[in-house]
């Protein structure tokens, strides 16, 4: 999609966001001038995505993935704002990079960094988005969502390796996840990145489902000389948070 197409998008959005009766095709290309040839193909592919429905009369509202967005917009924020406190507490004390991300399908979104004084360097940057099976971040989510969910999702995925430790086998990383449960954290040990080692436990909000996950990154060395300390001051920043947001995490 071009730039120009882009911003005609979000024109029509914010023009149905005021029109919630909803509109047509025509009424569209003439509130903003657009022409309705191409006002028709953009409503034909917002409405393929869902982020546009009709009604029978053949004018346009706003879609339920917009919603759903919305929602996750909203959760990301308010989280965003309970953490920061401890996030940069936790990043104090282990003096290691922190991060925060939250599920989106089959992938995690980065929508926290808390770099150190030691910062280390990594492609991990707020917005971006990485697979579940090779971050500790993305381990946090498998771990402790229900098995159903779990399985509906890694039958979604192919286990692409990203280095030589990147674990490919669905029935390794099945056990490896059941024994991150049992220990209430979970570990990318170079699965990602070369060289990077990671510890991250899951937030858990008021019904007790897993909300985001948090994770402390840094060098493998450096990390293992630290590890017992980092386990702990990881799991106890994830229950400060959950608390925060009306829940408790694991105590394991």
């Amino acid at each position: 999609m071009s730039v120009k197409s882009a911003i005609r998008v979000m024109e029509i959005l914010e023009l149905l966001a005021n029109h919630p009766e909803g509109l047509t095709v025509k009424e569209i290309s003439e509130a903003l001038s657009f022409p309705q040839s191409s006002t028709f193909n953009l409503m034909q592919s917002m409405y393929d995505q869902s982020y546009v429905k009709q009604d029978p009369f053949k004018r346009y509202k706003l879609g339920p993935k917009l919603i759903e967005i919305g929602m996750r917009t909203l959760e990301s924020i308010d989280l965003h704002s309970e953490s920061q406190p401890f996030l940069m507490e936790l990043m104090k004390k282990t003096e290691e990079t922190v991060f925060l991300a939250i599920l989106s399908e089959t992938e995690i979104i980065y929508v926290s960094k808390i770099p150190s004084n030691r910062s280390i360097q990594t492609s991990a940057q707020i917005g971006l988005r990485k697979p579940l099976y090779s971050t500790g971040l993305g381990k946090a989510f498998l771990a402790f969502m229900p098995k159903e969910e779990r399985e509906q999702i890694l039958e979604q995925i192919t286990l692409t390796p990203f280095t030589a430790k990147t674990i490919t086998n669905r029935k390794q990383l099945e056990e490896q996840l059941d024994f991150f449960a049992k220990i209430g954290y979970s570990i990318d040990d170079e699965e990602g990145e070369e060289g990077l080692y990671c510890i991250a436990c899951p937030v858990f909000d008021a019904s007790h489902k897993v909300a985001a996950a948090i994770s402390v990154a840094g060098p493998k060395e450096r990390m293992l000389a630290r590890r017992d300390f980092i386990v702990e001051q990881t799991k106890l920043t994830a229950n400060k948070i959950s608390s925060s947001i009306g829940a408790y995490s694991i105590e394991k």
